[in-house]
């Protein structure tokens, strides 16, 4: 893919996985329009972005009220004529006791967050593309959303649901120009996963996972996983009997 030129819709922009893409995306030549509530750092990623080659608008925005999100895409698409790509990515984990505890407003922010700010981003650029005949539409799901994981209710049900409507929105689009890519990556390190005391199982740097989110946005892949070890593991989880996937996942510590 050229990316030169390409104007990219990205969201959760200002650290972890959405600070490197943008950096790659830059490298590139891309135009993006970075969306994530820290300004500051955005305003130093955006510089960034535009010293190594790119072009980059800052909002300042929290994914979760849907206006920003469509005054954002607005704003962007004035400034170049449309998006090209959206990469919805924004997520938080919710590894704390409230969400632990199954406190409803607690949980409910991690599926605001992960799940309904990425619809919100899809309404605000689907139709556009729709209308032009072209667009790509990125979801930054996760492999826990294949089965529940122990200390993770929210995050996998967020994953889970993430996963099923982006699946659903590739058939309402494919048709029409517009394809779905949806990337369910593994432990990488991150903010997002920094901190805990137990081992994460075929954990990632984020510069060796990065080419492989690029890899598979350039082809279009209706679904992308890694690493492939892993993937593998959750995949033929999903197949388990219920007794035995207790047996095993219940034994998981990762989360703390």
């Amino acid at each position: 893919m050229n990316w030169s030129g390409k104007v990219v819709f990205l969201t959760g922009a200002s650290s972890g996985i959405g600070e490197a893409l943008a950096i790659a995306l830059a490298r590139r030549g891309a135009a993006l329009g970075l969306v994530a509530r820290r300004r500051e750092q955005l305003v130093e990623l955006a510089d960034k972005c535009v010293s190594i080659g790119g072009k980059a608008s800052v909002f300042a925005i929290d994914v979760t009220d849907e206006t920003a999100v469509t005054n954002a895409a607005d704003e962007l698409r004035s400034e170049y004529g449309h998006i090209d790509i959206l990469i919805a990515n924004a997520g938080i984990g919710g590894n704390d006791e409230a969400t632990r505890s199954y406190k409803p407003q607690s949980v409910k922010k991690v599926i605001d967050t992960n799940l309904l700010g990425a619809v919100n981003a899809v309404h605000a650029v689907v139709q556009a593309m729709i209308e032009r005949g072209e667009g790509q539409i990125v979801a930054i799901s996760s492999l826990a959303g294949f089965r529940g994981l122990p200390r993770s209710a929210a995050y996998s049900a967020s994953k889970a649901g993430m996963t099923a409507f982006f699946e659903s929105l590739r058939l309402d689009v494919q048709q029409k120009g517009v394809s779905v890519t949806i990337i369910q990556p593994g432990f990488i390190r991150t903010p997002l996963t920094a901190g805990r005391a137990n081992k994460m199982p075929f954990l990632m740097e984020l510069e060796a996972a990065i080419p492989l989110f690029i890899k598979a946005i350039e082809k279009k892949k209706k679904f992308a996983a890694f690493p492939w070890q892993l993937a593998t593991v959750v995949r033929a989880g999903k197949f388990m009997p219920a007794w035995l996937y207790d047996r095993i996942a219940g034994r998981a510590r990762y989360r703390e």
